[in-house]
């Protein structure tokens, strides 16, 4: 029996884009780049099996605009001079199904783990706290004007390249505490010129990224912001900082916005705040996205923990028009075609019971990318995975690809 779920009518855009039904697949970081950080086939398969699954939109995990900042070592790059063919070849693999593709565009600002080297630039000189954790990632300086107006325009000429790949539209990373969240966030951004202070000036750098991209691309190309509802930090970036942004984005030519949360220091985009409270199950961030979609002109997508089919209209009911999925997807890729012939199987992974938030985070990333990586060479996913076991395994493998990285950035002309 087909289902005649609102999750499966079609959605358009502000912009004319149509997609094709209500379910986006979630950015999820894959680090699954070839040498040169450029995808090939380990990343064609992966987004090929999700096309064919069917979901109606896809947006990938980070794709970097920087090679000299990355979030991981296995990451993609794309910026001026990086060869688009294996892009092109991962854009028809993505729609061969007649499905959308987003490419998610990102700067990590401070957010870069030390051992990769690399360019770690913030708005200021604030190291990111993660307990005795904090030394893995780099010691950050704060950016000068130059470098500020130099990334906006990298964000601007990764999206026009995205397009000439064939993507159908960018996804401007500022949340997770990424480099435009921390610009947002009073915590990390202690400047007192233009970009920090006031939100009006926190919020500078995001808006001159949305100008510019939008200015770099079609109108008929998607560009959206994934924005944090919070930070779920006390005196971060706040629920009522987040909707006066939200008023301020939507006036620029954005086409839908995803509200997420957390940040490395407090990962509630898992489920966990940084004062140790579990969020609701699943759609974690569901009553802000709602009571924001009462207000925006753009749509509004919201993601986190959402892995049941009932739990995803209950997101359409609510008044929010899209529904991001991401760890349902790594472990069942056919999960919108299961739910369209109203097939409900609930796969999860082990949830450990460990005091530190940053290892569990940690390990629960290890278990996803793990069935990224079964889904990329055509294997099946498998919930039966113990916590440690890939948390050590991803840490040797991430290890591995992180000599790889420091060898290619060193063999770089200067």
């Amino acid at each position: 029996m087909i289902s005649n779920s609102l999750l499966f009518t079609s959605y358009t855009l502000p912009n004319g884009a149509t997609l094709p039904n209500r379910l986006v697949k979630a950015a999820m970081e894959e680090n699954l780049s070839n040498t040169n950080l450029e995808p090939d086939n380990a990343l064609w398969n992966l987004y090929e099996s999700w096309a064919r699954g069917g979901v109606g939109t896809m947006i990938t995990g980070n794709v970097m605009v920087d090679h000299r900042a990355m979030t991981g070592p296995g990451g993609v790059v794309l910026e001026e001079g990086t060869p688009l063919d294996g892009f092109r070849i991962w854009s028809s693999k993505a729609k061969v199904a007649g499905g959308k593709i987003i490419m998610q565009i990102n700067h990590p600002g401070r957010q870069i783990l030390a051992k990769l080297g690399g360019e770690v630039w913030a708005p200021s000189a604030v190291p990111v706290d993660i307990g005795n954790l904090s030394k893995l990632l780099g010691k950050p300086k704060a950016m000068t004007e130059k470098e500020i107006l130099d990334t906006i325009q990298r964000f601007a000429k990764t999206s026009q390249l995205a397009m000439e790949s064939g993507f159908d539209g960018v996804e401007i990373h500022a949340a997770h505490g990424y480099l435009i969240s921390q610009f947002l966030s009073p915590i990390a951004n202690r400047r007192d010129d233009i970009w920090g202070g006031s939100l009006e000036n926190r919020s500078r750098f995001l808006i001159e990224v949305i100008r510019a991209v939008r200015k770099a691309v079609k109108p008929g190309f998607i560009v959206a912001v994934k924005l944090n509802s919070a930070d779920f930090q006390k005196g971060g970036f706040q629920f009522q900082d987040a909707k006066e942004v939200i008023a301020k984005i939507q006036m620029l030519g954005v086409d839908f916005i995803e509200l997420s949360g957390g940040n490395y220091e407090a990962p509630a985009m898992q489920g966990e705040s940084r004062d140790g409270s579990t969020l609701a199950r699943e759609a974690y961030f569901l009553d802000f996205a709602s009571e924001v979609a009462k207000t925006a002109t753009v749509p509004i997508l919201v993601t986190g923990g959402i892995r049941r089919k009932q739990i995803a209209e209950s997101v359409l009911d609510s008044g929010v028009p899209l529904v991001g999925i991401a760890t349902a997807l790594a472990l069942n890729p056919n999960l919108p075609n299961d739910w369209k012939e109203n097939k409900e199987i609930n796969h999860s992974l082990p949830n450990p019971d460990w005091k530190s938030k940053t290892l569990k985070g940690l390990a629960n990333m290890a278990m996803v990318r793990y069935q990224l990586n079964r889904l990329s060479q055509n294997k099946l996913p498998t919930i039966n995975v113990s916590p440690i076991i890939r948390l050590v395994m991803d840490q040797l493998r991430l290890s591995k690809l992180t000599k790889r990285y420091r060898n290619w950035i060193h063999h770089l002309p200067h």
